[in-house]
């Protein structure tokens, strides 16, 4: 079993992650608690279906700071319990709380990823690891409370908008295609996890009527994961080939034998090699500008936009802000109020990570 260790942004072992207080966006956390705790040990971990990392953190006069951290690829192990006793081998410190962030539909205390097949149950967790208290929230809930730990170097503008209160969104296009909301109470924020992505596609024109029958060939039903995602990626640019009649040039074939993923597309896409992947990409970034207006019509999210996950950073240079934008606001009589909110990309892609590593703080009892 391989472990991957990655460096991390701004250096992760001499990052110390504020107080809440501190923080940029102000959240309210189900214990009720206003600021970390004076001291404890907690463990956070974002898992989805292509990788999983875990970090450690020592609370120290109520400031978070991180003691070690791995990542590696999910399918290394055959549980979530394998994987923390490699990580945790020596067992030294006590974990008083920790705060699994997992890509996945969380029921009370049990949650089954949806892109990959372990099975968490906090209370067995709590058992076999011998740890205090153990948390479970949907990744895209961590990745909302991850958010108060960014700072303005940490996110790409998209659009502007308005400074204004109120509800805020997270969509974050990965493996999968993950969505949460973020309920303003008029003083904090509440995150919560949803399941859109897994909402029926619409087609928007004839083009877009194709690929969708192209898709219900392929899958029983066509959400929106099925475009806004990498193997959303890989679908797009199947139809479009299928689609164009033009022969896949030779080397990028030989390619995608070698690595039949999403980042061979994309890398293409930059370099302007192929024409049918430059269009793949910019199709992704229509779909995903629609899915968010889609989302923030919904939620009424005039407090923002967060495009998440770990596709969009990575090909910033392929994004057409003017086209994006004019895809979003393009609502008809609900312009007016998307033109009010800000779009922005998260960079750091460690910020459910952070977000676990607070819940989990935050989780800690008998303080």
């Amino acid at each position: 079993m391989l472990f991957i260790n990655v460096p991390i942004m701004k250096n992760f072992q001499e990052i110390v992650l504020p107080d809440i207080s501190d923080a940029g966006l102000p959240m309210a956390y189900p214990s009720g608690q206003k600021k970390l705790p004076v001291s404890g040990m907690v463990l956070a971990a974002d898992m989805g279906g292509t990788k999983t990392e875990l970090a450690m953190f020592q609370i120290e006069k109520g400031k978070l700071t991180p003691i070690k951290n791995q990542r590696y690829a999910t399918t290394d192990h055959d549980s979530f319990v394998e994987a923390i006793r490699h990580f945790h081998d020596d067992g030294s410190s006590v974990i008083d709380c920790a705060c699994l962030g997992v890509a996945g539909t969380v029921e009370v205390d049990v949650v089954r990823g949806v892109n990959f097949a372990w099975e968490i149950d906090a209370k067995k967790l709590e058992s076999d690891l011998n740890i205090k208290r153990v948390l479970l929230i949907n990744d895209l809930e961590a990745n909302a409370y991850g958010l108060s730990a960014l700072e303005d170097s940490d996110f790409e503008i998209l659009a502007e908008g308005e400074k204004n209160d109120g509800n805020a969104v997270v969509i974050s296009p990965g493996t999968g295609l993950g969505e949460a909301g973020m309920y303003w109470d008029g003083t904090n924020y509440h995150p919560y996890a949803t399941e859109g992505g897994h909402c029926n596609f619409a087609p928007t024109n004839l083009q877009d009527v194709e690929l969708w029958k192209f898709l219900k060939d392929k899958f029983d039903h066509v959400s929106w994961e099925r475009l806004i995602s990498g193997k959303g990626i890989l679908n797009i640019y199947e139809f479009l080939r299928k689609q164009n009649g033009e022969k896949e040039p030779d080397w990028l074939t030989e390619q995608l034998k070698i690595d039949h993923s999403p980042k061979v597309i994309s890398a293409a896409a930059i370099e302007k090699n192929d024409p049918i992947c430059v269009e793949t990409l910019q199709l992704f970034f229509k779909y995903l500008a629609i899915e968010s207006s889609e989302l923030a019509l919904k939620t009424k999210a005039t407090g923002g936009i967060y495009i998440g996950g770990g596709i969009a950073p990575k090909i910033l240079s392929l994004i057409d802000k003017k086209e994006f934008y004019n895809n979003f606001i393009n609502v008809g009589r609900m312009k007016h109020l998307l033109k009010a909110i800000p779009i922005k990309i998260v960079l750091n892609d460690r910020t459910a990570l952070m977000g676990a590593a607070y819940y989990a703080a935050m989780g800690i009892i008998d303080q």
